[in-house]
């Protein structure tokens, strides 16, 4: 869109740019430019602005003022997914940073964001929002993690893949003890104790999720626990935690690989899958933090692999990142073809808060500016010959 098309629509609105309006559109238009993103073109990338406060609170507010203004209805996209992929490529986010982050930043740095009683928010402000929700945009088993989607067709598949994949890392066996760290509505813990014989113990900071999961693991060798991790000191022969991980902090991490240290048997494995970034930081984009997870952040190989030095031995480090943008896009198409029934407990405002969420993290595993792990540690090392599943 050129400036002059920009005052002709200006002028069929009846007003007229001030300078330092036009001044914003400009900036923010040579910005778009370098991730070929127009605005008011017709791609389906491209973006419609509503509301021209969009431009002064974007160049102010960097990644959190684009998402507060999507949710008030300010801008519109027709692939929003896309649309962040560009920008991330383009690594448009690293120039709009300003002095909003210095706070969350210090906040970080300084204090514990994520002690024992802090540990709990995530589960109030996330997790506990509706069963109802969770049940409608995943798969049959509720996870709330990233699919394998090597041979898989279809979300289900994705998931059920990636438990077995799981399992067969962790070399389950009948009768092992398992610790899920994170256990989510107890998916995981009812596919390890149906196929692979075990008794588990999961441990959640959500009240929602604790009360499923206690009911579907019903009549299993199962226990679900409303609890911090940090409280565990008893003895398991294999330890997972999917998703989880997120939610630790960097203040935390070596207090997370020391618990779980502390519990794993002497020939234990532990399998440690979660999301994680391309270099170290101390903080998580500011309008996730806001809007979808509060007190999270993302590790990096390097933290990771600090926090378990002298703990673990390091057995596999499996990356599938790209398999994350399919698993968002699936629960996106869920979310959105069930929105019909949702409504009536959840309003437009979430609606679009929450395909923000979705789509722009699509696009940022599509851009590879986060990726996936999972990384296989053991106790004392895996003797003899250990062929890792793929």
């Amino acid at each position: 869109m050129s400036q002059d098309a920009y005052r002709r629509n200006a002028v069929r609105r009846q007003c007229r740019p001030s300078p330092k309006l036009a001044t914003h559109w400009r900036h923010i238009e040579a910005l778009l430019e370098e991730a070929d993103v127009h605005v008011g073109g017709d791609r389906p990338w491209d973006i419609e602005v509503h509301d021209d406060r969009l431009f002064a609170h974007v160049l102010s507010n960097g990644s959190l003022g684009a998402g507060e203004s999507y949710m008030d209805g300010w801008w519109d996209c027709p692939q929003l997914d896309e649309f962040c992929a560009r920008i991330l490529r383009a690594r448009l986010d690293r120039k709009l940073r300003g002095w909003h982050l210095l706070l969350p930043c210090l906040k970080a740095r300084l204090l514990n964001l994520q002690t024992p009683a802090r540990s709990f928010q995530v589960g109030q402000r996330h997790y506990d929002i509706g069963n109802d929700l969770y049940r409608a945009m995943l798969d049959q088993r509720m996870i709330y993690s990233c699919g394998y989607w090597r041979n898989a067709a279809n979300l289900d598949e994705a998931q059920e893949a990636k438990l077995d994949l799981c399992c067969r890392k962790l070399g389950l066996e009948p009768g092992m003890r398992l610790l899920d760290i994170g256990c989510g509505w107890g998916g995981t813990l009812r596919f390890a104790a149906q196929r692979y014989g075990i008794k588990g113990v999961g441990v959640t900071v959500s009240k929602a999720q604790a009360k499923l999961a206690a009911e579907t693991c019903r009549g299993l060798p199962v226990e679900i626990r409303l609890q911090d991790y940090r409280a565990l000191d008893e003895h398991f022969d294999r330890v997972l935690s999917i998703g989880m991980f997120e939610h630790v902090g960097v203040k935390n991490y070596p207090t997370f690989m020391h618990t779980v240290k502390r519990c794993l048997a002497q020939d234990g494995r532990f399998l440690l899958h979660t999301i994680g970034c391309n270099s170290s930081t101390t903080n998580i984009d500011p309008w996730v933090e806001r809007y979808i997870f509060p007190n999270s952040m993302l590790p990096s190989a390097k933290q990771i692999a600090t926090a378990a030095e002298g703990h673990f031995v390091l057995e596999d480090w499996h990356a599938f990142g790209p398999h994350y943008d399919r698993t968002l896009m699936a629960w996106y198409a869920n979310f959105n073809a069930a929105w019909s029934e949702l409504k009536a407990h959840y309003d437009e405002h979430f609606y679009r808060m929450w395909t923000f969420y979705l789509l722009t993290s699509a696009g940022s595993f599509r851009a590879r500016a986060n990726q996936l792990w999972q990384v296989l540690f053991s106790s004392s090392g895996i003797a003899g010959s250990y062929e890792v599943p793929r």
